[in-house]
């Protein structure tokens, strides 16, 4: 339970690699195209694969925005997307701020090479921690009166570990804050088609088109995806940056170098990807696997019960343990989640991570 797996399709992934044995350069019908993968190729890419990768994005998105793509920025995963970027946007000793609570593996991700620092944006669990205006003014203020230089502010929609979305007002409210600070946004999406109920799924990307009334600096917009979550597919390493920055995605590009994604996965995932009937129908079931695992693992809960933020998303769920707590502290937080591990034998992730 300690790693965030979605293997709920795998049954129709594999029926789509029986039915397609071309798309591998590995097997008797796809080998004749092994020469023309296995030799060098441009470290941009395959065209083929950053226009599949591109669809797919708009896919995911309900075909409500279109992505280009010439932005597309391959890395190995989502940790090396992360990490790319931020070497893009920030010097050491500046920081980002990020909403709490985030994804603990953000410390390692963003801080060990780059020498970044994370700012926590306080959130509620009274108002189901939504990300307000006041909490990221406070944030801000805090790190400018310690001299620290703020270069970005990062969010996760939807979310890890919370498994809500950032509603469209809230993404309206972000964009004005970083083009008011002229800092940079990072949206981590790569949860974009782990959306199983309403409410729907708004991208960064759908406000920066749409919302006319909004005056955004585009330069300012960054989004990290990868097919690690919403495909399954984490040993792939098929992580993106899309900017709409044209001297991020160069020096990105540039980046990308140190952190390709082999030219045999670019060529399979090209050629599923591009596949409308199979993704169409893999993402409506996707949906609906993950909206039954959800309720019965919430049902199961509920009858000992512990009770969850309510949520529509991601691979994860909030529980609320207080009442086990001997006290309400820290030391007894740790405490249960110690007992949890070496007792029952479960990884659950405490909550002040």
């Amino acid at each position: 339970m300690g790693l965030a797996e979605n293997q709920l399709c795998f049954d129709l992934v594999q029926d789509w690699i029986l039915n397609n044995p071309r798309a591998s350069i590995c097997t008797p019908e796809g080998v004749d195209e092994f020469r023309d993968i296995a030799i060098f190729q441009d470290y941009h890419g395959l065209p083929e694969f950053r226009k599949a990768v591109a669809k797919f994005m708009g896919q995911v998105r309900g075909n409500r925005v279109t992505f280009d793509p010439d932005r597309i920025v391959m890395s190995g995963g989502a940790t090396g997307a992360h990490e790319m970027v931020t070497f893009c946007l920030a010097d050491p000793g500046e920081a980002f701020l990020v909403p709490v609570p985030y994804y603990p593996g953000f410390d390692r991700d963003l801080r060990w090479r780059t020498g970044v620092q994370l700012i926590p944006v306080h959130s509620e669990s009274a108002n189901n921690f939504k990300v307000t205006r006041e909490a990221l003014e406070e944030a801000y203020e805090k790190a400018q009166e310690e001299n620290i230089r703020v270069k970005g502010l990062l969010i996760t929609n939807p979310s890890n570990p919370l498994g809500t979305i950032l509603d469209r007002e809230t993404l309206r409210m972000i964009v004005r804050f970083i083009n008011e600070k002229s800092i940079h946004l990072v949206c981590g999406e790569i949860y974009a088609a782990t959306v199983f109920n309403q409410p729907p799924f708004v991208s960064i990307s759908e406000i920066i088109a749409e919302d006319a009334d909004i005056e955004c600096n585009t330069d300012l917009i960054h989004i990290v995806y990868s097919l690690s979550k919403d495909m399954g597919f984490p040993g792939f390493r098929v992580g993106v940056v899309y900017s709409y920055n044209d001297a991020v995605v160069n020096c990105a590009r540039k980046m990308s170098s140190f952190g390709l994604v082999s030219s045999q996965t670019q060529h399979l995932i090209a050629a599923m990807l591009s596949d409308d009937v199979f993704v169409t129908r893999f993402l409506a079931e996707s949906a609906r696997r993950l909206e039954r695992r959800h309720n019965g693992f919430t049902r199961g809960l509920a009858q000992v019960r512990i009770t969850c933020l309510e949520s529509n998303a991601g691979l994860f769920l909030w529980m609320d343990l207080h009442r086990l707590l001997k006290e309400q502290t820290l030391d007894a937080e740790m405490a249960l989640w110690k007992l949890i591990i070496n007792e029952v034998k479960l990884n659950v992730s405490p909550g002040f991570r």
